[in-house]
C-alpha cells in the first residue's frame, strides 16, 4: 500500500521567512529521502540555477492524513557541494549544539499567534473595522463574549499531539483572536524542528476553520500586546545552582550581546518592545525577579528554589526558533563555560 510523505521546509521569503510543503507518494517499505525544489520559486535560487535540495531531518505521524503518512521536515541544501542553503538556521543551530551539548541545553518556547479573519483583515473577535472592549478580560478567557477560535486551537493541540511533538500547553492571549502554545522543554535542535512543524500543523487548522494565521510581532498598532515567543532557557548548571541562573541572565546584557540577539529575534522589535505591555525598551537591557518589564525575567519559583531557568522575553512571534535558540545557546553557555 503506497503512502504519503508531506515534506515541508523553510523558505526564503523576506523579512520573515515561511513554511512551504509538498507532498511525494512513496511504495510501502520505501523510506523518504533526499528530494528538490524550485528554489527561484521561493526565494532561494534564481532561475537559471534553481534546484535546492531537501534533506529529510525529521519525520513524525501525520495526524491530518492519518494511517501511515508522514510529515518529513528537511534542511535546505545547495546542490553544487551539498552543504547548507544560506536560508538553513538549522545548521546553526546543530552546531550550537555540537559544540555545548554536554551543558545539556533545555529550552520551553511559547508561540504567540494571532487569528485574522480574511474577509477584513483584523483578528477574529474585532468588530469590522472597529475595536471590542480594552484588552483585561481575553486573557485565559472563557466565554463567547471573550473568545474567539477555540475550535481551531483544539484541532491543532490534538495534531501535534498525535503527531508526538513537544507541545506542553495552550491559552488565549490578552488581545481578542490571540492565543499561544508551547513547546518544551527540548533541546537546541529539537525544539525548532517542534516549533516549526507545529507552526505547520496551525496554518493546516486555519485553512480549515477559514482563519488566516499571523505572527506579525505586533498585528494591531496602538493599546493592544504584541506578540512574542518568550523563550525560556536552562543548562544542566542553572538547574543546579541559581549563580549559574544569574551568570546566564548576565551574559546576555554583556557588551554587544542585546544588539546581537535582537539582530536574530524578528521583524518589528522596535514595534514591540516599547517598555509597554509587559515588555522592556528594545534598546534597553535588564534583568529581575518576576519582572515582566524586564528583558529577562528570573521567574519568582527560581529564586524561592535557588535553581531553574530563565526567560527571554525579547524575541518575536515571527522569530526563527533555530536561531534564537543557537543565540541562547552560544551566549549562556559560553559564559558559563
Amino acid at each position: 500500500m503506497a503512502y504519503r510523505a508531506e515534506y515541508i521546509w523553510i523558505d526564503g521569503t523576506e523579512p520573515t521567512a515561511e513554511v512551504r510543503s509538498k507532498t511525494k507518494v512513496l511504495a510501502d517499505g520505501d523510506d523518504p529521502g533526499i528530494w528538490g525544489f524550485d528554489g527561484s520559486s521561493t526565494n532561494q535560487a534564481t532561475g537559471d540555477n534553481s534546484d535546492v535540495v531537501l534533506e529529510p531531518v525529521f519525520q513524525c505521524p501525520d495526524p491530518i492524513r492519518g494511517g501511515d503518512n508522514i510529515l518529513v521536515l528537511c534542511e535546505t541544501l545547495l546542490t553544487a557541494d551539498m552543504s547548507p542553503h544560506p536560508t538553513n538556521t538549522r545548521a546553526g543551530a546543530r552546531a550550537a549544539m555540537d559544540q555545548y551539548g554536554s551543558q545539556e541545553p533545555w529550552f520551553g518556547l511559547e508561540q504567540e499567534y494571532t487569528m485574522l479573519d480574511p474577509a477584513t483583515g483584523w483578528p477574529a473577535g474585532f468588530p469590522a473595522g472597529g475595536f471590542p472592549a480594552p484588552q483585561g478580560p481575553y486573557y485565559c478567557g472563557v466565554g463567547a463574549v471573550k473568545i474567539r477560535g477555540r475550535d481551531l486551537v483544539e484541532q491543532h493541540t490534538t495534531w501535534c499531539i498525535e503527531a508526538g511533538l513537544a507541545i506542553s500547553g495552550t491559552n488565549a492571549e490578552v488581545m481578542p483572536g490571540q492565543w499561544e502554545f508551547q513547546i518544551g522543554p527540548v533541546d537546541t535542535v529539537t525544539v525548532g524542528d517542534h516549533l516549526w512543524m507545529a507552526r505547520y500543523l496551525l496554518y493546516r487548522a486555519g485553512e480549515l476553520s477559514g482563519l488566516e494565521i499571523s505572527i506579525e510581532a505586533k498585528p494591531m498598532k496602538g493599546d493592544w500586546n504584541g506578540a512574542g515567543m518568550h523563550t525560556n532557557f536552562s543548562t544542566n548548571a542553572m538547574r543546579e545552582n541559581y549563580d549559574a541562573v544569574e551568570t546566564a541572565a548576565q551574559a546576555l546584557g554583556a557588551a554587544g550581546k542585546p544588539e546581537e540577539h535582537l539582530a536574530g529575534y524578528g521583524v518589528g522589535i522596535e514595534e514591540r518592545l516599547t517598555g509597554e505591555h509587559e515588555t522592556q525598551r528594545f534598546d534597553q537591557f535588564s534583568y529581575g525577579v518576576s519582572d515582566r518589564g524586564a528583558s529577562v525575567r528570573i521567574p519568582w519559583q527560581v529564586a524561592r528554589d535557588g535553581k531553574g531557568y530563565i526567560e527571554d522575553r525579547r524575541p518575536n512571534a515571527n522569530a526563527d526558533p533555530y536561531v534564537v535558540a543557537a543565540l541562547l545557546t552560544n551566549t549562556c553557555c559560553a559564559a558559563l563555560a
